[in-house]
């Protein structure tokens, strides 16, 4: 009898045993960490921040790593989360859930090279970490244990981390769904690498190149007057300028970029910390592949700007150093600048491609071959500067009325288009507003104080006429003018 109750105890003793510690031996996976939970201390946690540090209750801040670990059930609660796994293509903002709240009026966080990516939790804050959007992302195939209470971290298709939030919960019991990016107001393709590369043209298999004007949403008020941000401002072109550069240097200096200071705007602590403010950015992306965070950057995607052979392009300037007219007394039509002022560049961009923010820089592209224009039913095919002129309808002495087929070739001089721009604004004017009103008024004229045979008899010597008077028109906006030439006269019926 002794031996059978002591064989019973033993064996209540080993259930006893089996029961405690069995439950408390916990088998992390290769890509998983357990979060441990506290249930109860004397100690308790102070502060807005839900981690416990010191044996506080509640969530604890040191993970369980892969493998067999002990945390005794009766005190610790575990739940086992995966590893925060950035796919290729993709990236991951982080959400701090601890920290130190954020100063007024900002939108993320200060970031410190010691907080690394984010897998030290304790590191984080006792280097003064904050709440909220943190401002550097994971880059693709990112795979880290990171503290599922401490950060959220939201990629495209799903949001690694468990939510604290009172706003979030709610969204979760009212809609009764795991967390997307929608959750946080963004849509899934703002969490894709942003990709400058050529796109196709609407319509046609031609591809276009292209360029990413960039907006930012965080930083100090650009400067009264600015409309862009460029690093440093406009000092070192009036540096330049008193150092007697040329124009040349000048837009080569304008015409680069201050991207490498911070990445790309992939840094964009380093971009704050060098200057950098709020809104539109001077300096575009190019080809490449980015990781912006979208929080704080957006991109658009612009046609490069391309000048082919036989053009320039007038650049006509929203941005830069005060005006400053170099076009001299004598001329009355607007004004021009040195490259790096406000208003109308006086050197034109001449054959090639620029990187040009054409929200800041507005280019005229001005041919400067030989124009051919046609007063017809058909146009020119290289240019369709002439697409809105017509046959020139004129009326005899007589009271017959003619149709007349005209054609007349400009040219506009590569070193005077920057003023012939600043006269009339664009080559569509010229034709338009100049030209149309030049020629048409001066056949209708001639034609009728002319009888209808004489016009036809004489014709050489009206057109030769119309060379002299279109030639004298043309010259007070410093364009040349080549030749004039009747085509067709239609004769009534």
């Amino acid at each position: 009898m002794p031996y059978n109750v002591h064989n019973a105890g033993i064996l209540i003793a080993i259930a006893a045993l089996v029961i405690l510690i069995f439950p408390s031996i916990r088998n992390i996976g290769q890509t998983q960490v357990g979060l441990v939970y506290k249930r109860f201390s004397l100690k308790k946690l102070s502060g807005s921040n839900p981690i416990a540090f010191r044996g506080e209750a509640g969530y604890q801040a040191e993970l369980l790593m892969p493998g067999f670990r002990f945390k005794f059930w009766v005190l610790y609660g575990v739940r086992k989360f995966s590893w925060v796994q950035v796919p290729a293509g993709e990236i991951g903002v982080v959400i701090a859930q601890i920290g130190d709240p954020l100063p007024v009026g900002a939108k993320s966080a200060i970031y410190k090279d010691e907080f690394g990516n984010f897998s030290d939790v304790r590191k984080f804050v006792d280097n003064g970490g904050q709440k909220g959007v943190q401002r550097p992302v994971l880059p693709p195939g990112t795979l880290i244990p990171v503290h599922p209470v401490a950060f959220l971290v939201i990629t495209k298709h799903r949001v690694h981390g468990l939510p604290i939030d009172p706003a979030i919960l709610r969204i979760l019991t009212r809609e009764e769904k795991d967390l997307s990016p929608d959750s946080f107001g963004l849509i899934p393709e703002q969490l894709d690498v942003v990709r400058i590369e050529p796109r196709p043209h609407p319509g046609s298999d031609e591809m276009i190149d292209t360029v990413g004007v960039v907006t930012t949403f965080e930083g100090p008020p650009l400067e009264a007057g600015d409309i862009a941000c460029r690093l440093g401002g406009f000092d070192d072109l009036s540096k330049m300028e008193m150092q007697t550069k040329s124009d040349a240097e000048i837009i080569e200096v304008m015409l680069g970029s201050k991207n490498n200071i911070h990445n790309n705007f992939q840094d964009f602590q380093k971009l704050l910390d060098s200057g950098g403010k709020i809104g539109m950015q001077h300096d575009v992306l190019l080809y490449g592949a980015y990781n912006l965070n979208p929080f704080l950057v957006k991109v658009e995607l612009v046609p490069m700007l391309i000048v082919e052979q036989g053009e320039v392009a007038v650049i006509k300037s929203y941005v830069g150093l005060a005006t400053q007219d170099t076009s001299g007394a004598t001329f009355k039509y607007g004004s021009l600048v040195r490259p790096g002022h406000r208003g109308v560049w006086q050197e034109p961009l001449r054959t090639g491609k620029y990187p040009i923010n054409p929200r800041i820089y507005n280019a005229e592209i001005v041919p400067t071959a030989i124009l051919t224009l046609n007063w017809a039913d058909a146009t020119s095919k290289a240019h369709n500067l002439d697409r809105e002129l017509k046959q020139i309808i004129a009326k005899s002495r007589e009271g017959f009325v003619f149709n007349i087929d005209l054609q007349v070739q400009i040219h506009v001089p590569d070193t005077l288009a920057p003023r012939v721009i600043s006269m009339v604004g664009t080559m569509q004017n010229l034709v338009n507003e100049v030209l149309q009103a030049a020629v048409g008024n001066h056949f209708r004229d001639k034609l009728q104080s002319m009888p209808a045979v004489m016009f036809i008899e004489t014709r050489q010597e009206v057109q030769n006429k119309a060379l002299a008077l279109i030639t004298e028109k043309l010259s007070v906006y410093q364009v040349e003018t080549k030749g004039v030439y009747i085509q067709d006269v239609v004769l009534p019926a």
